[in-house]
């Protein structure tokens, strides 16, 4: 029997088959958001659900869609490519060299690269040259920063108060020597940085970092702070990893580093490059990646799929629109997210609902706590039970944000000022409703 993704067909039945036939009814645990079951649809900034009904997409594949779903632009340079190159599988394409002379001209810290399909593969590569270049085991990442599913790097997440900075693995199955030989320090803060170093010094691979944490909302760095981790890991031999999968290609051409001026010595980068196809990669300094095996190192480099024509054609596509002035792109984007930031700072305040609302370019996250934000010790005092109602109820409303606590929401080049108002509009009666019923109350709730 097969699943018809029709618009008749009850998304509650579309649900029930696919969880007899997929673990849960989705591909990822974080697809499992309850209603909209199933999607039929995506064009621009909106989609379309098993029963008809269209949501303006603040979600955005988890940030993966810049230009806006089912770019013309990008869908075309696919096609051509499928049919005119397909897999080969040996070699080198000319796409290949292309896209790679874009990212080296795009990324400050970029003289080499390599594609990989995903960004969880970008971060493998990264731990495993860091190590392998360096001859050293520990790596250093920040609570509240995710890097994907690579055993090395999957803990300390969104930590609960009791598991933040301690134990707090994101699965079972993981070797307890692979999570032990990662270290977790304090965004924001240099001094829990330097005790590390303190206590390990020599064997110290690499710190990997988000330059924004935008996995926990959006964290904004202090520039002293990521100065000084450029400062430690230079003088200590260790490398420092810029995970750029989210800031990258989203936030300026160059990444969040073009931004800040801070080179790391590897980046990853991915999810937006390709706007929805499955395209990412690897950067750094010569020296660095040079250590690869098809360069004569000893790092092994392998994928049958990095570099296909269809993510290849895909990342050119979309870089060639985010390159082009007439496009407008980032002057789009942050007007964009700049109107939506100072519309949600009004309603919060007329409303008198504690919140800090923050982000940066397209990115948008309003937290519901009191007090400055700087690192994850901050997000404790969030109230994920209020944040997570407010996306759902803000998706119910036809505006689709993650029902998570701490997760961020995205502007796309096919959002309009007229999306934004619409969707500050429905915020407004949203948490005016949350604040009538006491949801921000947290005793009564109790």
């Amino acid at each position: 029997m097969r699943i018809q993704t029709t618009v008749n067909q009850p998304a509650r039945v579309s649900a029930a088959r696919a969880s007899e036939i997929i673990p849960g009814g989705v591909n990822s645990a974080t697809r499992a958001i309850g209603e909209p079951w199933m999607f039929v649809s995506a064009h621009g900034a909106n989609v379309v659900d098993v029963e008809g009904r269209e949501y303006v997409d603040y979600h955005a594949a988890f940030g993966a869609i810049l230009l806006g779903h089912a770019d013309e632009r990008v869908t075309t340079a696919v096609e051509e490519a499928s049919r005119r190159l397909g897999l080969v599988g040996l070699g080198i394409t000319e796409l290949e060299l292309q896209l790679a002379e874009l990212v080296v001209d795009a990324i400050p810290s970029a003289e080499m690269v390599i594609s990989t399909m995903s960004g969880s593969e970008s971060v493998l590569q990264a731990v495993r040259l860091a190590r392998g270049a360096t001859g050293r085991r520990y790596i250093v990442k920040f609570q509240g920063c995710f890097h994907g599913s690579f055993d090395a790097v999957a803990r300390n997440v969104i930590s609960a108060p009791t598991r933040a900075y301690g134990w707090d693995p994101n699965s079972t199955g993981i070797l307890d020597d692979a999570l032990n030989h990662t270290l977790i320090a304090e965004f924001n803060d240099l001094a829990s940085v330097q005790e590390i170093f303190d206590q390990r010094g020599d064997e110290i691979a690499a710190v990997i970092i988000e330059p924004v944490p935008h996995n926990v909302g959006a964290l904004l760095p202090d520039q002293a702070f990521l100065q000084g981790l450029r400062d430690l890991t230079r003088a200590r031999g260790a490398l420092l990893i810029f995970d750029e999968v989210i800031t990258g290609f989203r936030h300026a051409l160059g990444g969040y580093q073009e931004l800040c001026g801070i080179t790391p010595d590897l980046t990853t980068f991915g999810k937006a490059m390709g706007n929805g196809f499955p395209v990412a990669g690897l950067a750094g300094s010569r020296e660095v990646m040079s250590n690869f095996s098809p360069a004569g190192g000893t790092v092994m480099l392998a994928g049958t799929f990095n570099g296909n024509s269809a993510s290849t054609a895909a990342a050119i596509a979309t870089i060639g629109v985010l390159s082009d002035p007439t496009v407008g792109f980032y002057d789009h984007v942050r007007s964009l997210g700049d109107r939506m930031r100072d519309g949600m700072r009004s309603i919060t305040t007329d409303l008198g609902v504690p919140a800090v609302v923050t982000g940066l370019g397209s990115v948008f996250a309003t937290y519901f706590l009191e007090g400055e934000v700087h690192g994850y010790r901050d997000l404790l005092r969030n109230d994920d039970h209020a944040y997570a109602m407010f996306h759902r109820r803000m998706t119910d409303t036809g505006f689709l944000m993650y029902p998570m606590a701490l997760k961020r929401n995205h502007i796309s080049l096919a959002h309009t000022a007229e999306d934004i108002d619409r969707t500050l509009e429905a915020a407004s009666d949203v948490l005016a409703g949350m604040r009538r019923e006491g949801e921000f109350d947290r005793e009564r709730r109790k």
